[in-house]
């Protein structure tokens, strides 16, 4: 299994709060991901991967300007993504670093980044494989830094997806049908 606790110290410090933001979120996230995961197990989701994945998906916010220590990037948060792209295909991890770039939301279309002129690349960045989606769903229900479990319930998720677009909203349903409630 990749070592992802090196490659999160590689870019931030060992008890800095950006390293322990990133590290509480993505085993969140990787918990629910792999109840996700289970409720599709006939669909033989790849589970190390998706752990490893989900620890990895906001690697990105450290090169965003964040009022956070460890944060000092020019970039704007909505960047993070793609910025994690970067980051993990440097290192040669084209798989994991798909899912930073296609975790944002539930997914950003080319229209969307055009409609809302936002600062990336005009292209589809939506999640296609089904680790990738089930990392994306999973996300939906942390934001970082919350104190506590700080899980979200369906209601906040969809309400909070609401301002982007119906289309947004019924597609975090499909996944919660597809991916169960828990």
């Amino acid at each position: 299994m990749l070592d992802y606790i090196k490659i999160i110290k590689k870019y931030c410090i060992p008890g800095s709060r950006v390293f322990d933001i990133l590290v509480d979120h993505g085993q969140k996230v990787s918990q629910k991901a792999l109840l996700a995961a289970d409720q599709v197990s006939h669909l033989n989701p790849d589970r190390n991967f998706i752990v490893e994945a989900a620890m990895l998906h906001d690697i990105g916010m450290v090169k965003t300007d964040l009022p956070l220590p460890g944060c000092l990037g020019p970039h704007p948060y909505i960047c993070h993504g793609l910025l994690g792209r970067v980051m993990l295909e440097k290192l040669g991890l084209h798989r994991h670093a798909m899912v930073c770039e296609r975790h944002v939301g539930t997914g950003l279309t080319a229209d969307d980044i055009r409609q809302q002129q936002l600062p990336l690349p005009v292209r589809d960045m939506v999640p296609e494989t089904l680790e990738e989606q089930i990392i994306c769903y999973a996300d939906k229900f942390y934001s970082k830094g919350c104190p506590g479990n700080g899980e979200k319930s369906v209601d906040t998720i969809v309400k909070s997806l609401s301002r982007f677009g119906t289309d947004k909203v019924e597609k975090f349903l499909s996944w919660q049908k597809k991916f169960g409630s828990f």
